[in-house]
This record gives structure tokens, C-alpha cells and sequence, in this order.
């Protein structure tokens, strides 16, 4: 009577076959690669189609090594990626260069404006210093007028007119009296002037004298 087979040695023979495949696949792998080492077979080309019905692609570039443009190819990719690191560095030559115009449109724009300050300030000058010369030439036309008349009716016309008014005028006949070697007609003029009012001028001559 024969023996029932057990499910135990059927699992092993399975087991055994399965080990026995995978041993092959495995030495039949290492002789290939050996052979391509050998430069006796390319496993790249022998292999991309088996790779492909399973359904992987490569994302690398391929590179068909008999193709008599593949120097000008490369050649052009280089370029082409000297091109792109080119107008990088132009993009930021120009961002840098606008930088620096901004800066010296700004340094100028303050320049100009400083520049417009000085002159108004220079222009604000010489219409004082005008204005002083001005005052100047008509106290000396003044006090030469006042000077030719006798002194009652010099006093009458001195008398109408405000104290720093009449300080700038007899400090001027003054100037004018040393100037000519001559006495200055300021003492007779106050002498015939109220009391109260040629005390008053004479301390403020003082004291502006003083300070």
C-alpha cells in the first residue's frame, strides 16, 4: 500500500526548487556583470529592455556614443549652461549697478540742495551787507546835510527822528569828524536838545560803547 505524501515534504521540495531558482538567477546575474566588466557584452543595452517591460525608465539623458553630433551636443549643453550662469551674474551686475545710480542720484540730489542753500544764504549775506552799505551812505549824506545847516535848525530836524536813529547818525558824524581831522558837531547838537532827551541818548551811546 503506498504512502499518503505529506504536506511537510511537499513544502520542502517547493522550498528547495524556489532556493535552487533564485541561486541560478543570482549566478547568472554575477556572470553577466562579469562579462560586461569583460567588455564582452553591454549590460546596459542587454538589459534596458527587460528593465522597460517590467516598467522602469531611466530619467538620465541617454547617450547614443555612435551618434557623430554628440560633441557638438555636449558642446551646445555647455554653453548653454555657461549662458544661464552668465545672465545670472548680468541680472545681478545690473541690480547692483542700479543700487550704486540710486546712491549717486541721491548724493547729488543732496548736493544740489545744499548747494542752493549756500547760495541763498550767500544771497541773504549780500543783501544785508547791500542794505548796510545802503544805511551806511545815506547817514553819511545825512549827517553831511545836517552839517551844513546851522545847528538850531539841524536840532529841530533831529528832534523828529528815533533814538537809534539818532545814535547811527552821530556815531557816523563822529566817524566823519576824525576821519577830516576836524571837532564833531554831536556835542553842540545835544546841548540845544531837552535835557531829558540828550541825557537818554548819551547813556545809550554809552552803553553800546561799552558792550
Amino acid at each position: 500500500m503506498p504512502l499518503a505524501k505529506t504536506p511537510g515534504k511537499s513544502a520542502n521540495v517547493l522550498g528547495r526548487i524556489l532556493g535552487l531558482l533564485l541561486l541560478i538567477v543570482l549566478l547568472s546575474l554575477v556572470g553577466f556583470l562579469w562579462l560586461d566588466i569583460l567588455g564582452l557584452v553591454d549590460a546596459r543595452q542587454v538589459a534596458l529592455p527587460l528593465l522597460k517591460m517590467v516598467g522602469f525608465t531611466s530619467t538620465e539623458r541617454q547617450i547614443n556614443a555612435e551618434d557623430p553630433l554628440l560633441l557638438d551636443r555636449e558642446r551646445l549643453i555647455k554653453r548653454e549652461d555657461s549662458l544661464s550662469i552668465l545672465q545670472e551674474e548680468l541680472g545681478l551686475q545690473t541690480a547692483d549697478l542700479k543700487k550704486q545710480n540710486d546712491e549717486v542720484l541721491q548724493k547729488q540730489n543732496s548736493l544740489t540742495e545744499q548747494q542752493k542753500a549756500l547760495e541763498d544764504q550767500q544771497n541773504s549775506f549780500n543783501e544785508a551787507l547791500k542794505a548796510a552799505d545802503d544805511k551806511k551812505a545815506n547817514l553819511v549824506q545825512n549827517s553831511k546835510y545836517l552839517n551844513s545847516m546851522p545847528p538850531v535848525t539841524a536840532v529841530q530836524i533831529l528832534l523828529k527822528m528815533e533814538d537809534q536813529d539818532l545814535i547811527d547818525l552821530f556815531r557816523v558824524t563822529e566817524e566823519l569828524a576824525k576821519a577830516n581831522g576836524t571837532n564833531s558837531i554831536v556835542s553842540a547838537w545835544l546841548s540845544k536838545f531837552p535835557p531829558e532827551r540828550a541825557a537818554a541818548i548819551q547813556r545809550k551811546m554809552a552803553r553800546k560803547t561799552g558792550s
